[in-house]
């Protein structure tokens, strides 16, 4: 989860994540070298003191100036399609997971296993435990084993809510009368939060998401 003064992402726990991080980087990367080189042309004009009456046209300036953008924009939007399709790849599912938003809270489907069913409250500030964190508790978490595929499947019993943990990498809208499917895969056991990032209504903050992820046997165990 984010701690405080985290300026950048929080560590991943799935490879799409890590993906997800490694594309961040590499744009932060072309956006500070662009800044510096515009930054430092702009700072020489200051003590640039050519003057040329004749000079009405650069055409090789120009060429360099158009097409060297282009092929930047090249190097930030083949590595973003080749990321988009990894996202939208659905593997073979070891566990599905419904997961349905109501206003305010999330209810969860374990249809493999005789239909393992419950809802899912945020704890209220008067009943955390002292270990316990504001506004991010449950008090029924998602119990999902680690190094396993994950499908999820959401939707929405009344407005449109999102299903996102941001340290999988996964942020699924859940809209009434559709049905949107993703997967994820958790390689390292904790605790992991999300919270509804979709502007479902007033309260749409206050209805976490807490993902425990065990080894297969606690999760067989558990079931």
């Amino acid at each position: 989860m984010s701690t405080w003064a985290n300026l950048g992402l929080q560590d991943s726990a799935s490879p799409l994540m890590e993906q997800l991080i490694f594309f961040h980087d590499h744009a932060l990367l072309i956006l500070v070298m662009i800044t510096v080189l515009v930054g430092y042309l702009m700072f020489m004009l200051f003590f640039n003191s050519y003057i040329n009456r004749f000079l009405l046209h650069g055409q090789l300036i120009e060429m360099i100036w158009t097409i060297l953008p282009a092929i930047i924009l090249l190097f930030i939007a083949l590595p973003s399609l080749r990321l988009l399709y990894l996202l939208d790849e659905i593997n073979e599912p070891s566990v599905t997971l419904k997961s349905i938003g109501h206003q305010w809270y999330w209810s969860y489907e374990y249809s493999d296993f005789n239909n393992v069913e419950f809802d899912s409250y945020m704890v209220p500030t008067n009943e955390l435990e002292n270990d316990g964190f504001r506004l991010l508790d449950v008090d029924n978490r998602i119990i999902l084993p680690m190094n396993s595929q994950i499908r999820i499947l959401v939707t929405a019993a009344d407005v449109i809510h999102s299903w996102t943990i941001p340290a999988l990498g996964v942020k699924v809208d859940g809209t009434p009368g559709r049905l949107n499917q993703t997967n994820f895969f958790i390689n390292r056991p904790g605790l992991f939060y999300g919270q509804c990032s979709e502007i479902c209504g007033a309260n749409h903050s206050f209805m976490p998401i807490v993902i425990e992820s065990v080894p297969v046997n606690n999760f067989i165990k558990w079931i």
